[in-house]
């Protein structure tokens, strides 16, 4: 326990220590001599004192003082406990200042903390990677020097952060980045920078997406409006007119109705639960079903159709929407590729994985348009698309079904080599079926 010396202990050891001295030079008969020795003495003991203080000072060679005498053993450990609270005192400041740079560090968007002429204080690890930021090397530079963006300086000359602002980043390709600016402190500014390019996408997606269907619907429905039109109770066009129109308003009216099934099914397969309606498929059959009906389209095409199924490979899941991602890519196949190429699909099973594909030799899809094949209406040739009939939500709905089932859409293609669209689904999907059923069946393989 630390003991305060006061006045009167000070009072009380000057007079132990001189009354002594004054006595023994009264004795020899030389009380001055005796009283000017004993306060050389006692001047050079503390001088010795305080040396040792400013040599521990200095040097610091041990965070204890050294041991202190007398008066001075006071003294030491006075230093002692302060310096021992001091240290407390960093330690926690130093962890509340880890705290909030790991608390910085975990938001989802860059920080970076400024002065009020823009110079940078400190940045967390997201801001070097969004930013291009270079820490410790751009510390106290100018953010605006960094960011050379004239909306970006103009921005912040204003002052006005009540709205965000939005730049394309130089940084990175089709980049949209959001900038928000607060005050922070007294005579700082916190500038917090989140990446909106996914929220941008989808906005536009939903603004594609609007064009897209009424486009859609509004040709159909400009030409049965158009026959309705010119149909009069009294007087009906001549026969041969009437069963061109007839036949025109139902193709119209069946492409409209294909199309709304087609967004009935989209918005079903998105909103329904995952494995909610599993159950044993016999995918061969499926297949073979989906044979059938790709020999009928390809009457006209004169493709080389290769199957070849494994016939005892049978997974669980939605059969309704496993039969929509297999057909969506064969029908593809055959309609998008040039008469008289070869398609092969096939059903196999491949390192305890159920995998399917579909290959084709057609003219290939250009690699800007790969990441958006599965968006809704999105076509690489919207001319050749709409003469085939295509509505441009077949691969959105193989998309979600495979998501669905825990799979994953995969797509390679090269120009004036072909496309290759496949999935696999996991070994936990399997059905095992025993030997004695499929003992009498091979894999199928048919040329037409």
């Amino acid at each position: 326990m630390y003991r305060v010396i006061n006045k009167q202990a000070l009072t009380k050891r000057l007079f132990v220590y001189f009354i002594p001295l004054l006595l023994i030079g009264v004795l020899i008969g030389a009380p001055f001599l005796m009283l000017f020795l004993g306060a050389f003495s006692l001047l050079m003991w503390h001088y010795h004192q305080l040396y040792r203080l400013s040599d521990w000072l200095h040097n610091q060679r041990s965070f204890n003082p050294p041991e202190g005498e007398g008066s001075w053993e006071q003294v030491f450990e006075g230093i002692y406990q302060l310096q021992h609270r001091n240290r407390k005192k960093r330690n926690e400041l130093a962890e509340l200042i880890r705290r909030f740079r790991d608390g910085a560090e975990a938001v989802p968007d860059a920080v970076v903390v400024l002065q009020n002429d823009l110079s940078i204080v400190w940045c967390n690890q997201l801001a070097l990677k969004v930013l291009g930021l270079q820490w410790p090397v751009d510390h106290g530079q100018r953010l605006d020097n960094l960011i050379r963006d004239p909306k970006f300086a103009k921005y912040m000359r204003r002052k006005e952060f009540s709205d965000a602002l939005e730049l394309e980043s130089g940084h990175s390709v089709e980049q949209v980045l959001e900038f928000r600016v607060m005050p922070y402190a007294n005579t700082q500014l916190l500038v917090v920078v989140r990446d909106v390019t996914r929220l941008k996408q989808l906005e536009q997606m939903r603004k594609d997406f609007v064009a897209n269907v009424s486009h859609e619907l509004r040709t159909p429905l400009t030409v049965v409006t158009g026959y309705l039109e010119m149909l009069d109770s009294d007087s009906l066009p001549p026969p041969a007119m009437w069963n061109k129109a007839q036949t025109t308003m139902l193709e119209q009216c069946k492409r409209m109705d294909s199309l709304v099934n087609q967004l009935l099914s989209l918005s079903r397969i998105e909103g329904g639960k995952r494995h909610s309606n599993d159950k044993a498929v016999n995918v061969p059959r499926l297949l073979n079903l989906i044979e059938t009906e790709a020999q009928s389209i390809n009457q006209d095409k004169g493709h080389q159709l290769i199957f070849k199924i494994d016939a005892s490979l049978d997974i669980t899941g939605a059969e309704d929407e496993l039969r929509s991602a297999f057909s969506n890519l064969v029908f593809n196949a055959i309609h998008y590729t040039k008469p008289g190429g070869k398609i092969e699909v096939l059903w196999q099973r491949n390192n305890e994985q159920a995998c399917f594909s579909v290959t084709d030799n057609g003219d290939g899809i250009a690699p800007e348009h790969i990441n958006r094949l599965t968006e809704r209406f999105y076509r690489v040739d919207k001319a050749r698309s709409r003469t085939t009939g295509g509505s441009g939500l077949g691969l959105a709905i193989t998309k979600h079904v495979l998501t669905r089932h825990g799979s994953q859409l995969k797509i390679h293609s090269e120009l004036g080599k072909g496309s290759c669209f496949s999935f696999a689904f996991s070994s936990d999907r399997l059905i095992v079926i025993s030997p004695l059923v499929t003992s009498n069946t091979s894999s199928h393989k048919s040329v037409i």
